[in-house]
């Protein structure tokens, strides 16, 4: 193998290891909170940045979505009329 592609796979690798363990670091600060109420609101927390992390952003995306194929119908509409009137095959 090409000692370049070692060394970025390399650099690669340690980079998902160390992004990885962080991740788990932030998940696992809950569990050593000695009181009860203090490690749910802890536990409560995560859950809910977990879901705003998994919460998509379609509704903006899809009513740009939306006004484009809009735009685009009137626009394929006008084309429609201005060919209507053209003689084919005269």
């Amino acid at each position: 193998m090409d000692s370049t592609f070692v060394k970025y796979a390399f650099a690669a690798l340690t980079a998902l290891a160390i992004s990885t363990t962080a991740a788990s670091a932030v998940e696992q600060t809950c569990r050593f909170i000695p009181a009860k109420a203090d490690r749910e609101a802890c536990y409560k927390r995560q859950e809910e940045e977990l879901a705003a992390k998994r919460k998509p952003a379609a509704p903006v995306g899809e009513s740009k979505t939306l006004e484009t194929l809009r735009q685009m119908r009137q626009d394929d509409d006008a084309v429609y009329r201005s060919i209507n009137n053209i003689c084919r095959g005269c």
